[in-house]
């Protein structure tokens, strides 16, 4: 009982030099990532059981629906499902026509990007960080940088990946930029977040250009970030400030980036996965995205 041990100011001094030493070997060598990846596998089965309670009372929602409803509900999508056949006949129609044009300048076609559902885990909104986490990891093909979208537009893309899990940065983040293009001239910009789900900022162009309110934004592919075409935002305002040399013009994402509980993941037609993408160990799925992986 008279015996003593080390202060408590050595002791504080041992665990800062500790945690300094650990963390210069992770940045540096990446000698955690194996217990990182052990760890992620175990707090797994901890998100799926705190997500539950959601899960539960969303179910509840759908199962307490009104007969009524859902028969108006089928209505409207059978509707919709006989109006998008007769778009399709339209559409096989000039993709045949596009082939053929394709034929004749002997150009290489396109073709469509492999695409995997997940669900989202969760989700933080903090204005400076808005990040999620959904069900899908290494075990999966993702890769660091991969393009992740919802049914109307581009939501995000990966940022780490996980054994079951992947963590994900939304375009709406304030540390993020999305490589966009108007989809009426081509006029090529960079969309930023501002930290509200509902605002892109484009601050790079000149108050003389070619942009207008409603303008579409596409990604334009360039940085090898996301495939090229899809939906990213629509222009709301556009203030042209004299005196300035750039003009102030705010967007609307395309995504419901604060709704949703699904996304979609996009591999490109360089990117998808193969066997050694899908090992156990993960080590090759890391480097090649690492080659890939777009400051954001």
């Amino acid at each position: 009982m008279f015996t003593r041990g080390p202060s408590l100011g050595m002791r504080l001094f041992l665990l800062a030099v500790c945690s300094i030493l650990l963390m210069y070997l992770d940045h540096q060598r990446g000698h955690l990532q194996t217990v990182r990846q052990a760890l992620s596998v175990a707090a797994y089965p901890i998100r799926v059981i705190v997500d539950l309670p959601s899960r539960a009372f969303l179910w509840a929602g759908d199962a307490l629906s009104t007969r009524r409803s859902l028969q108006e509900d089928n209505t409207q999508l059978r509707g919709e499902q006989l109006e998008a056949r007769v778009r399709l006949q339209r559409l096989e129609t000039l993709q045949a026509e596009n082939d053929r044009l394709r034929a004749l300048l002997e150009s290489r076609p396109r073709l469509p990007d492999r695409i995997l559902v997940a669900e989202i885990l969760s989700v933080d909104l903090d204005p400076f960080r808005h990040r999620l986490v959904i069900d899908k990891g290494i075990a999966d093909g993702l890769y660091v940088g991969q393009a992740m979208l919802d049914a109307a537009g581009v939501v995000g893309q990966v940022t780490r990946v996980e054994q079951l899990s992947a963590e994900a940065i939304m375009i709406s983040d304030p540390g993020h930029a999305t490589p966009v293009e108007i989809n009426r001239n081509g006029l090529r910009t960079i969309a930023l977040g501002t930290g509200d789900s509902g605002r892109l900022l484009l601050p790079f162009l000149p108050n003389n250009a070619d942009v207008k309110a409603g303008d579409l934004l596409v990604t334009s592919g360039l940085g090898d970030a996301f495939p090229y075409g899809y939906p990213v935002a629509r222009v709301l305002t556009v203030d042209r400030r004299p005196g300035e040399p750039f003009a102030e013009i705010i967007a609307n994402p395309s995504a419901a980036l604060n709704r949703e509980r699904e996304v979609l993941l996009v591999w490109q037609q360089d990117r998808v996965p193969d066997e050694t993408t899908l090992s156990d160990d993960g080590d090759e799925t890391e480097d090649a995205a690492a080659a890939a992986d777009p400051e954001p």
